[in-house]
């Protein structure tokens, strides 16, 4: 399956100054209560994990569970001093895992 991850942040930033970080993946997020028409139940698949790291260090982080919508959105703000890599990892049911990388410049 395909997976499409939408990622907004700035190209560039300033040293210090925080920035806004806006992420989501597409996903269907099914919550397992769900039955298909033949009365039978749809198996849990859910992103359960999100996380955004600035090079090798853990910089955001957020545990997910079954009230969140389908292709979860999230928001956060961070803050660099110089150049980076900014890896963006998801994790979930069904052996769900997508990466993502962008590179942010310091003005």
């Amino acid at each position: 399956m395909a997976v499409r991850a939408l990622l907004h942040l700035p190209a560039a930033v300033q040293a210090g100054v925080p920035f806004e970080v806006r992420v989501t993946v597409a996903h269907a997020m099914e919550t397992g209560y769900r039955s298909d028409d033949a009365g039978n139940r749809l198996p849990r698949d859910l992103v359960r994990r999100f996380e955004c790291w600035v090079g090798e260090e853990l910089a955001f982080s957020a545990d997910l569970f079954a009230a969140v919508a389908a292709n979860p959105y999230l928001s956060f703000w961070l803050q660099v001093e110089r150049d980076a890599v900014l890896r963006f990892l998801w994790r979930g049911d069904q052996g769900f895992e997508h990466r993502e990388q962008r590179a942010v410049s310091v003005a």
